[in-house]
């Protein structure tokens, strides 16, 4: 058995050895050799560092330990400078706090918005004051999950993405406020029926989201932070976990369409459109993640919608491959060529 180790960190661009850690134990996690280099460079924090094993390889986990890596006794590690770090708590509350106030600036009326005409004061239609409502509950909600129920497998991210983040939350809520709250404004078409439609389906939806992610925290819940196959509990929300891998993110889809059908607006409609690219990509990613995890995960299960096999992008064009064994079938029994995935 290996005494100790010799850890050797160079950096990941110019090769150039920054330190050489002696009589490392066998069983230091990557937490620990990041401790090492952080007292001997005070300036590159923990969360701003990222260890590989190569230079274009990914990042090491905190948890994984030494000995269990395919180095020898003598093991050379990459430090890459991931710049300066933000917490993703302090990340979600600044993101999620200027939509609820900006809203706000727009559903009151303030003079520098609409002017100083008195019948713009206030709005005729209720569904205007009832879409302030669940757009202020969902933003409230989710507030509260960062606080009390999110726990972060990666506990920061990189500062400058924290401009860009606000730019897309603070700068949609400000257009869609805009627009709903607009002296202008028209109720939907088919008036009391289509908006409570939409109410049930948007508390539904704000409830089937909270309930996976007690689900995800759940998992964690005594400060591990290692990836599990997550699994359907009691609660009917979490049985979406039997046919896709983010459950949450569809549910939050089906959110903001329901805020899409309640108030019959574009901008809305837009904001869903780019939240389901953007969260089917994150989703891609989860379940990708998971296959490459874990060999027994469920090979039924897609990443955001169910029974849908294959989702991918051309540029910012999304598409959807059906299942090539249904094809395969399907074209055998009209005689056509057989199908080549």
């Amino acid at each position: 058995m290996v005494a100790s180790y010799t850890v050797e960190i160079l950096d990941w661009e110019t090769k150039k050895q920054l330190c050489f850690l002696d009589k490392v134990e066998p069983n230091a996690t990557i937490r620990e050799i990041r401790l090492m280099f952080h007292k001997l460079y005070p300036r590159w924090y923990p969360a701003r560092q990222s260890i590989k094993l190569d230079p274009k390889g990914k990042s090491l986990r905190d948890e994984e330990i030494l000995q269990h890596l395919p180095v020898g006794t003598t093991a050379t590690l990459y430090f890459k400078d991931l710049g300066p770090q933000i917490g993703w708590t302090t990340v979600f509350l600044i993101e999620y706090t200027g939509p609820l106030f900006i809203y706000f600036l727009f559903y009151f009326r303030m003079t520098f918005v609409y002017g100083r005409d008195e019948r713009f004061t206030s709005s005729p239609h209720p569904v205007v004051n009832l879409a302030c409502i669940c757009h202020s509950f969902h933003y409230i909600k989710r507030l509260i999950e960062t606080i009390f129920v999110h726990r972060f497998s990666r506990g920061t991210m990189p500062l400058r993405n924290i401009v860009k983040n606000c730019l897309y939350y603070w700068g949609f809520a400000a257009w869609l406020a805009y627009y709903i709250n607009h002296p202008l404004y028209t109720p939907p078409s088919y008036g009391k029926k289509q908006i409570n439609f939409a109410v049930i389906m948007f508390l539904l939806c704000e409830a089937g989201n909270f309930s996976i992610h007690v689900a995800l925290s759940d998992l964690q819940r005594n400060g591990s932070k290692t990836c599990k196959i997550p699994y359907p509990t009691k609660n009917p929300f979490t049985w979406l976990f039997f046919f896709v891998s983010c459950p949450n993110y569809t549910y939050e889809v089906g959110t903001w369409i329901s805020f899409t059908i309640m108030t019959q607006c574009v901008p809305v409609g837009l904001f869903t459109l780019l939240c389901f690219i953007q969260m089917t990509v994150w989703a891609k990613d989860k379940h990708c993640t998971y296959l490459r995890e874990f060999k027994d995960y469920p090979s039924h299960r897609m990443p955001i919608i169910p029974f849908l096999l294959r989702i991918s992008f051309s540029s910012t064009i999304l598409f959807t491959v059906m299942d090539t064994e249904y094809i395969q079938a399907s074209t055998m029994k009209m005689g056509k060529a057989r199908f080549k995935a």
